[in-house]
């Protein structure tokens, strides 16, 4: 049979939109970001870099040369684009250039908004790296307005597949902008900002709006096969593989079926963002590759698909491999005929297809092969109940121990959850060897596993818990204890970008301020009364926890570790470092674990209660200072009116409902009972509550102290509001000790609430930091040491 095949697809679309593009429009934001910071700080050098190009040009050019040069280019630049889109036309390829003009649009409006933002609200450093004066007066423009856009038409066009056109284009953009610069009318980095504006733009419409399909369909799979003398009689899409990934099933005129599988150059990026994250936050061992060119990928499934088949595991029969055009590639398997092993029946999985299952896995690790996306879905039982491993796209050759142990650990869990973990260690021990099940007992943590099987635990949070103890029902003396998997935690990502907002936020407030001057008229005296009040903090700290705990405890220790945590907060955030610090203290005092923590909960809670008390009054009483009678100002009103509206929202949404009263009711379910002890010593309770008052009064008069000791004026009540908010805003920051986060929130508060000067706000701010929570590092260091010394905590 030599007639045409009948082919079976679903019509594809006319344009796709590439995960490749989206990646370049984050890539684009990203490197404007470095391109802005670097030009905040380091200004002198590009500075100096602009005056060493202009001097020496207009000393060796004529200026005449340089405008005629510069008319001559920029007439170039705009008329060949044109005479570009111009051929598109008359070739009937419009729409890649309307995508082009788009684009340009895009851009042009971008680089409006970035020029009025960039001589607007961004820092006057930002201002001066990316503009210089003209010589008739004013500033150039921070973005150019027509390079810019012809950088995001020329890219969104695709001139990347006409070699001449995009060489003859950027070379006048590059004389252009050399014309330009030498004559004093932009900056390098100018130059620079309009370049990646303009392809990050671009970037982004073809994104938006797709760019044409160029995916080879079902006719040109058909026909590649038919280099290798496999002529189709049919080839229907099935649909059934990987994201990235078109499958076929084809049927040859002899009868003999295959299943093909196509990968599209488009397509290899999906899931790539997915495949970064993880990379980013696994070891390299244990992470796939972000992204493999589309012949590598062709390369690496082959490479394994011959390995596999060597070492005698039972997979499907590579048949032929070949590029499709450009644009794609296949691969073309042996077909099996059967079921997926995520589609049989539970009674279906029998032990002996389970130890052949772990026999399968056993041959690939002899042989050091790593599958990396074990699971159900990864073997296809044939009709004499045989299984079969297919999908080795992800696998690896010469893997190391890690890759084989996370393996089993994925394959083990995956079928514990069809089959139950005592049926599952039980077949793996028989296929693989218990040496092997119990090496991977260290590896049995969500993190290794893939996204399909950490979704299934959900609904099983204590499966991973259960198939240990039946390894260790094996092997009682197994190497237990997890090995870290992880090289940067979710915590500690949200920490560093929360700092370097926070950072970001309090550098803009000390560009604004003359410090020196402010530092030479400081009085001294109120800073040595901020520091006798600083000091006092620790003495408070000590109550409030002695006042709540029944049991007996040394004052002098008590206070030892309220200074030793001072020291803590540089590693962890302000919320947690003084609770962990106490529960160890409590814990090696002999206080059991539970009441530990139900007594650190009381003091909390109390100090939560006396927050919010101690806010809402002089929060009142600071609003009545702004009207003409003992009446609250129309700010305090609004304020208490939006907390009502957030608590009855709060309370009207199910899910978020339930959530609080949940963990309001685990939280009390602790603290009353210990809470009803401390009632019982009236001695204690004035003691607890004595200290919480005395904590928030220290600190705000030892902000007080500081905003007087830099001529500020304020009430009380006004700086306590400031301290009050900002110290919540602090706490709830996930930063260490909340800097950045307490610094920003504290100046805003003066300059906003107290009316103070913005320099004063940053001085006072900045002192009142320096003696609460930088001044005390080194003694609570000492005391952390002489405590750890003491087997105190």
């Amino acid at each position: 049979m030599t007639g045409r095949a009948l082919v079976v697809e679903p019509s594809q679309p006319a344009r796709v939109h590439r995960t490749s593009d989206l990646l370049r429009v984050v890539f684009g934001i990203l490197c404007l970001a470095v391109v802005f910071f670097l030009g905040s700080i380091a200004r002198e050098t590009t500075s100096g870099l602009e005056s060493d190009i202009v001097r020496g040009a207009q000393n060796s050019l004529p200026r005449l040369l340089l405008n005629l040069s510069g008319g001559v280019f920029a007439v170039a630049v705009l008329v060949v684009p044109v005479a570009y889109g111009v051929e598109r036309l008359l070739r009937r390829d419009g729409l890649r250039v309307a995508d082009g003009v788009i684009a340009a649009a895009l851009t042009y409006l971008a680089a409006l908004g970035l020029d009025w933002w960039v001589t607007g609200p961004a820092p006057d450093a930002l201002e001066a790296a990316l503009t210089r004066p003209l010589p008739g007066g004013g500033l150039t423009d921070p973005v150019h307005g027509y390079l810019a856009p012809i950088v995001g038409y020329i890219t969104a066009v695709g001139l990347v597949r006409r070699p001449k056109w995009q060489a003859l284009v950027w070379t006048l953009l590059a004389l252009n902008a050399a014309t330009v610069l030498v004559g004093g009318y932009t900056t390098p980095l100018a130059l620079l900002t309009s370049v990646l504006l303009g392809r990050t733009m671009a970037y982004a419409t073809m994104y938006a709006v797709g760019v044409p399909n160029r995916r080879p369909p079902a006719d040109a799979v058909v026909a590649a096969l038919r280099r290798f003398g496999l002529v189709a009689a049919s080839a229907v899409r099935t649909d059934d593989g990987p994201e990235e990934t078109r499958r076929y099933a084809v049927r040859l005129t002899d009868d003999q079926l295959l299943d093909v599988t196509v990968l599209d150059r488009d397509q290899q990026t999906a899931g790539a963002v997915y495949r970064f994250y993880r990379r980013v936050r696994l070891r390299v061992t244990t992470a796939r590759r972000t992204f493999l060119p589309l012949r590598r990928a062709l390369e690496q499934e082959s490479l394994m698909a011959y390995a596999a088949a060597d070492a005698g595991v039972r997979t499907p029969r590579l048949v032929a491999t070949t590029e499709v055009g450009s644009d794609a590639a296949l691969l073309a398997y042996a077909h099996i005929p059967g079921r997926s092993l995520e589609s049989l029946d539970d009674e279906e999985f029998t032990d002996a297809l389970l130890v052949e299952i772990w026999r399968q896995i056993a041959l690939m690790q002899a042989h050091r092969l790593t599958h990396r996306r074990l699971g159900t879905n990864s073997f296809v039982v044939d009709d004499e109940n045989r299984p079969w491993l297919t999908d080795l796209r992800a696998g690896e050759i010469a893997s190391g121990d890690l890759s084989l142990r996370i393996d089993t650990a994925q394959m083990l869990t995956a079928l514990a959850l069809r089959v139950g973990e005592e049926r599952a260690v039980r077949t793996a021990t028989r296929g693989l060897g218990a040496d092997a099940v119990a090496a991977c007992l260290p590896l049995l943590q969500k993190v290794a596993l893939n996204r399909s099987t950490r979704a299934a635990l959900r609904k099983d949070a204590n499966l991973l818990s259960r198939i240990r103890e039946q390894i260790l029902e094996l092997r009682p003396r197994a190497e237990a204890e997890p090995i870290r998997l992880e090289r940067i935690r979710p915590r500690t990502l949200v920490t560093v970008v929360a700092s370097a907002f926070a950072g970001y936020f309090l550098l803009s407030q000390l560009t604004h301020a003359n410090l020196g001057d402010i530092f030479e008229r400081a009085n001294w005296g109120w800073a040595a009364i901020g520091f006798v009040a600083s000091s006092l903090s620790y003495v408070a700290a000590a109550l409030m926890l002695l006042g709540f705990v029944p049991e007996r405890l040394s004052v002098w220790r008590t206070t030892i570790v309220q200074l030793a945590g001072s020291f803590v907060k540089l590693v962890m955030p302000a919320a947690v470092s003084g609770v962990a610090l106490n529960a160890r203290y409590l814990q090696k005092s002999g206080v059991p674990p539970a009441l530990a923590a139900a007594s650190i909960g009381v003091s909390q809670l109390g100090g939560l209660v006396f927050h919010i008390g101690l806010l809402i009054f002089f929060g009142y009483i600071a609003g009545t200072e702004q009207t003409p009678s003992f009446a609250p100002s129309g700010a305090v009103i609004a304020g208490l009116l939006v907390l009502a509206l957030v608590c009855l929202l709060v309370m009207a949404i199910g899910p978020l409902r339930r959530f609080i009263v949940k963990r309001l009711g685990a939280l009390f379910s602790g603290i009353v009972p210990r809470l009803l002890d401390v009632l019982q010593t009236p001695t204690k309770l004035a003691a607890g509550l004595g200290g919480t008052v005395m904590l928030t009064v220290s600190f705000i008069l030892c902000l007080d102290a500081s905003v007087r000791a830099f001529g500020g004026s304020a009430s009380f009540a006004a700086i306590a509001v400031v301290f009050l908010a900002g110290n919540a805003i602090g706490s709830a920051a996930p930063v260490p000790g909340g800097i950045g986060a307490i610094e920003a929130a504290l100046i805003a508060g003066l300059t906003t609430t107290a009316k103070l000067p913005i320099d004063t706000a940053t001085a006072a701010v900045l002192l009142f930091r320096f003696l609460t929570f930088w001044l005390p590092v080194l003694p609570g260091w000492l005391a952390f040491t002489y405590l750890q010394r003491k087997q105190a905590i």
